[in-house]
């Protein structure tokens, strides 16, 4: 019975490789030498390493996605300087416990310890300002981690007083390393398992992995604990375990918006391949289609224009599909409309015509106007002189030129493109110009 209890024993340590800590937090670097990755701010010739080794680094923001490396390296800035991190969770934490913290930094001193904020973008402004008195001061070192453009969700005030440092993804080479590092580490990874695998399988992962190594490491680990000990691990594994994977896409965030923008780029640009593949990001992130339907009918109106005006009634009977099919058929529709749209001739002339006529209204006394071609019905009827009419009925005339004014003071707005079936439109209206010139010089 006591063998039994001291088996289970709360203070007992775990049998060695048996640790129930992640792999990922188990092979997590321990000094600026272990670091995956960053070259462009570790490597050779970069100052931040000297910084690190010298306990002199100030207040740091770090900028990078899910996996990057961001509380790896706050966590080995701390170890190489010898101080204390103390660490707080903006998605958990509060003012009041933030309070708390930054007296412990204060007692302890900044030079003998840092302040680590784990997603400081979920702080609000309040919070956020909270943490200027002391970082102003120097009594607070900060290192602050975020997966959002620092500009959009960290207060000015903040920004200014810290060094914004943002992290890359990390490369799929240098996580094909860390993944046969951890495979074959005894004390800290899974070498007590004794599995293997070939250079294409832990590609393969790396692949997968899309620049996260912390998702590298779990993907590797689960597939190793799922296995018996000393087993080789095969594709088919690989291929199955990974099939379900989900993709780094955050509705309503940066990814949203930059994945949206490089859709609508792709299409822009006549890239039918490039806007399908955005399109199936979007799809396999989440996204409303109805979202993406939107896009598409002001894409056909902003882009396409009068090049192809087919664009717009296929865009929106891609919208009312989506909204009266849905997911998963309405993907047919989405891809035929954006497959379309990215192969149609472009023209941005309407999008141009409607800011230079706002611009000309903003700029100028709003016209008149012309008493020729008010209304005649309704109330004006009884106030206006008819027999001083003198609108001519445009149907009365050979291709609708009268040569009637429709401005008090003419402007030059829409500039047809030469794109489409906009080059017939160009065509129309200078002949259209060259007649009301005739009709001008007759008269």
């Amino acid at each position: 019975m006591e063998e039994t209890k001291k088996e289970f024993s709360l203070d007992a340590a775990p049998p060695k490789g048996q640790s129930r800590r992640p792999l990922a937090e188990r092979m997590r670097p321990r000094s600026i030498t272990e670091v995956f990755g960053q070259d462009h701010i570790l490597g050779k010739g970069c100052l931040l390493p000297n910084l690190i080794r010298e306990n002199r680094v100030s207040n740091l923001i770090l900028a990078g996605p899910p996996g990057s490396g961001k509380t790896t390296l706050a966590s080995v800035i701390a170890a190489e300087g010898k101080c204390k991190l103390l660490k707080v969770n903006a998605v958990t934490s509060n003012a009041a416990e933030l309070r708390d913290t930054l007296k412990l930094v204060r007692y302890y001193g900044s030079e003998n310890c840092f302040l680590f904020v784990d997603e400081l973008h979920r702080f609000n402004k309040a919070q956020q300002d909270l943490l200027l008195p002391d970082v102003e001061s120097g009594d607070v070192r900060l290192i602050g981690a975020t997966t959002h453009n620092p500009r959009y969700y960290i207060i000015d005030p903040l920004l200014s007083r810290c060094q914004l440092l943002s992290l890359e993804p990390i490369p799929t080479s240098v996580i094909e390393n860390a993944l046969q590092s951890a495979l074959q580490d005894d004390e800290r990874g899974l070498g007590s398992r004794g599995c293997h695998a070939g250079n294409e399988i832990i590609e393969h992962i790396a692949l997968v992995a899309e620049g996260d190594l912390r998702k590298g490491y779990n993907f590797l680990e689960t597939i190793v604990e799922a296995l018996p000990q000393k087993s080789e691990i095969t594709e088919e594994q690989v291929a199955g375990f990974c099939r379900e994977r989900s993709i780094r896409y955050d509705r309503d965030e940066d990814e949203h918006y930059n994945t949206a923008s490089a859709f609508i780029k792709s299409m822009r640009g006549n890239d039918p391949d490039a806007a399908i593949y955005w399109l199936a990001k979007m799809l396999a992130g989440g996204e409303d289609p109805r979202f993406i339907a939107r896009r598409l009918v002001i894409f056909a109106s902003e882009d396409v224009g009068l090049a192809d005006s087919r664009a717009l009634l296929m865009a929106d009977a891609t919208f009312r599909a989506c909204e009266t099919i849905g997911l998963p058929e309405c993907e047919l529709n989405l891809a035929h409309a954006t497959l379309f749209l990215a192969t149609c001739p472009k023209s941005n002339s309407a999008t141009l015509a409607i800011g230079k006529a706002k611009q000309a209204i903003k700029d100028s006394t709003v016209q008149s106007v012309p008493s020729s071609i008010q209304d005649r019905h309704g109330r004006n009827k009884n106030h206006r002189d008819i027999e001083d009419e003198s609108y001519l009925y445009s149907h009365d005339f050979p291709e609708n030129i009268s040569g009637q004014q429709y401005l008090e003071k003419p402007l030059d707005l829409y500039h047809p493109k030469n794109s489409g079936a906009e080059s017939a439109i160009s065509e129309r209206l200078a002949k259209w110009k060259k007649m009301r010139k005739e009709i001008a010089t007759k008269s």
